[in-house]
């Protein structure tokens, strides 16, 4: 027992320290949070921007309170945020790149290469990839606690002067599909919908081409490299038979303040396995006022053969955002939530310890504030219900959450820096 204490202990220790060795590169590296306090910004330096290259991260660390309490400590299928009273070091984050030019009549060439430590790194991984993560255990082994490295994008870049100017990428990259994603900065909550955690895809590898139409059509279509979920998660040296395929458009209005994405994606299961695997996702973005955001969305998914007892299997939900801006530094917003796991498929994967075969649908509402008192910092306090309404194997309720509860109060909060 004292030995596999020692064990973990210098296993905690050694995850810190590779946590205090990239922050300590990120603080001496690039600007944000540091050029503001010190008024050094290393991509202001010659080297950097006569080759147009940027450098930036940030921090994402939170807590969560769940009021129904948890003998394991972890919030049911909430993902990310996933620990009951405990703090989490959710993403340090870190990138460089060499953005392309969107127009012109030159080639550009460029790239970007990510980097992220922390316990959301499990639900950045290619877990997708049959025989494992090509990005799995880069600290060296699975004892790390719930602290790893994963590398959610890597790709090459290049802008080709066709017709209105093609981008096209080529590598590891975040999804274009739906409207919450993973780094922690592009999201008004901290916690995720289920559309996200359990509808959609994270990351893919292949080639992805977007091309703007005209000022209010914009077009996207790539080729991916297969996985056992269609394509979803990728991997560069996994199931390379089964190439899939993402498809996706883009309308904006004329004064930019409504537009509408609908994009999917799909492809088979395996080298072997002819079983379809697809999903589509529909996002609706408003203005109804200057200070008030909409956003609606529709997600629906289909799996051939992928039931428990062999038959085919789909997930659906809709979800909304209300987001108000208070003041230029203060918003409160409201998440609304249906999704339905028709054959019990999908919710549990990825998460790290919940595990489901059960049909159930899923209900949640989220109610929160995001406080921005430095351009660098961001607060987000918010408050969380769930509820679940299916039947387990026995017959009864079935009851996903912390200590066997049908539903479950988050309350959490998290802070991100960026530099």
């Amino acid at each position: 027992m004292k030995k596999q204490q020692k064990r973990t202990h210098y296993r905690m220790i050694q995850v810190a320290t590779s946590g205090l060795l990239l922050a300590g590169f990120i603080a001496n590296a690039h600007a944000g949070a540091i050029a503001d306090l010190t008024g050094y910004d290393a991509n202001e330096t010659s080297l950097f921007k006569n080759n147009g290259i940027t450098v930036g991260g940030w921090v994402n660390t939170g807590i969560t309170y769940n009021a129904t309490g948890s003998e394991d400590k972890f919030n049911g299928p909430v993902t990310f945020g996933d620990r009951h009273s405990e703090v989490q070091l959710n993403q340090l984050n870190l990138f460089i790149q060499r953005a392309v030019a969107t127009e012109g009549s030159s080639w550009d060439f460029g790239g970007r290469f990510e980097t992220m430590f922390g316990t959301d790194s499990f639900y950045t991984q290619s877990y997708g990839s049959q025989a494992g993560h090509w990005d799995l255990n880069l600290l060296g082994n699975s004892n790390n606690r719930f602290y790893d490295l994963a590398m959610p994008q890597a790709y090459a870049e290049i802008y080709a002067p066709i017709g209105n100017g093609l981008n096209i990428k080529v590598g590891h990259f975040y999804t274009p599909i739906g409207y919450e994603t993973v780094p922690a900065p592009d999201n008004f909550f901290y916690t995720h919908a289920y559309t996200m955690q359990f509808g959609e895809p994270f990351t893919h590898t292949g080639i992805l081409l977007n091309y703007t139409v005209d000022d209010n059509w914009a077009v996207v279509g790539g080729a991916l490299t297969g996985s056992q979920t269609g394509g979803w998660d990728g991997s560069f040296d996994k199931q390379l038979g089964n190439w899939g395929g993402l498809l996706g458009a883009t309308w904006t209005s004329n004064d930019k303040g409504t537009s509408f994405n609908f994009s999917g994606t799909f492809s088979e299961t395996s080298e072997t396995n002819s079983a379809a695997w697809a999903m589509y996702s529909a996002v609706l973005k408003h203005n109804i006022t200057d200070k008030t955001h909409l956003v609606l969305q529709h997600d629906h998914g289909f799996a051939n053969r992928a039931a428990a007892d062999g038959s085919d299997a789909e997930w659906y939900g809709v979800n909304t955002h209300l987001i108000y801006d208070v003041t230029d530094t203060v918003s409160a917003g409201v998440r609304g939530e249906w999704f339905r796991d028709q054959k019990g498929i999908r919710v549990g994967s990825p998460a790290r310890t919940f595990a489901n075969t059960n049909a159930a649908s899923y209900y949640a509402v989220t109610a929160g504030v995001n406080w921005k008192p430095k351009a660098w910092l961001s607060v987000r306090p918010n408050v969380r219900y769930d509820f679940a309404d299916g039947t387990d194997a026995a017959g009864g309720s079935y009851r996903p959450f912390g200590n066997a509860k049908q539903d479950q109060f988050l309350f959490s909060t998290d802070f991100t820096v960026t530099f």
